[in-house]
């Protein structure tokens, strides 16, 4: 299988399936994309049939969008529960990813994901203050019930769906829960994070509508996530 991703220091939408696809130890290629340059777009188009990243190709078999590709992953390799394997959990899980898919646009419009930066202060709390109301609710009773370190105790493509609104706790630093900090750190500690953090670090591309001094003060709804 090959995963067609963008840059790593701001592909969230890459992030998630190739943390699942890592972490399980799925093999597979990845393969980067530009989100930037010469001709970009006109990449994109000719790579992936919704000119977006992340796309899985898996032989004759094109799959593009991000919790697409999870389920297939989920439903070719039933042994490694990529879900949580009781029903009711995993119903609770796909829910929460798909509020994170549709929802969370203060995080996403201001505060882009960049795995390079530090920017604590540059983010006003009261654009993001319902999202991270939102996130200490529903990481906190997850993490209540499951007892950590993750959502529901072992790593799965729920953690996966969140894993950037983590990194942009940090980057950001802004103001959550001490259980919602531990969280993050338990995402930043996973052996799969912390490899595609080190190919993001050392990543010399630059997407500029993608830095924080360049949004600031423009919203992009849906552009981001």
């Amino acid at each position: 299988m090959k995963l067609l991703i963008g840059n790593r220091n701001y592909s969230t939408w890459s992030l998630r399936p190739w943390l699942v696809l890592k972490h399980f130890e799925i093999p597979f290629d990845d393969e980067v994309l530009q989100l930037s340059g010469d001709g970009w777009r006109n990449v994109l188009a000719q790579r992936s049939p919704t000119g977006k990243v992340p796309v899985l190709i898996d032989g004759d078999l094109v799959v593009p969008e991000t919790i697409a590709i999870i389920e297939y992953l989920a439903d070719r390799f039933p042994d490694k529960a990529i879900w949580p394997t009781d029903l009711n959990q995993r119903a609770v899980a796909r829910a929460a990813s798909a509020e994170m898919h549709s929802s969370f646009m203060g995080l996403r419009s201001h505060a882009p994901m960049n795995l390079r930066a530090s920017h604590p202060g540059k983010v006003g709390a009261d654009t993001v203050a319902k999202d991270l109301h939102r996130l200490e609710v529903l990481w906190g009773d997850l993490l209540a019930k499951s007892g950590g370190p993750f959502l529901f105790g072992q790593f799965t493509a729920v953690d996966a769906m969140f894993a950037p609104a983590a990194t942009r706790i940090r980057t950001y630093a802004l103001p959550v829960s001490d259980l919602l900090a531990e969280y993050v750190e338990a995402i930043y500690a996973l052996p799969a994070f912390q490899e595609w953090l080190a190919l993001a670090l050392h990543e010399p591309w630059i997407v500029d509508d993608d830095e924080i001094d360049v949004i600031q003060g423009r919203v992009k709804p849906g552009t981001l996530a």
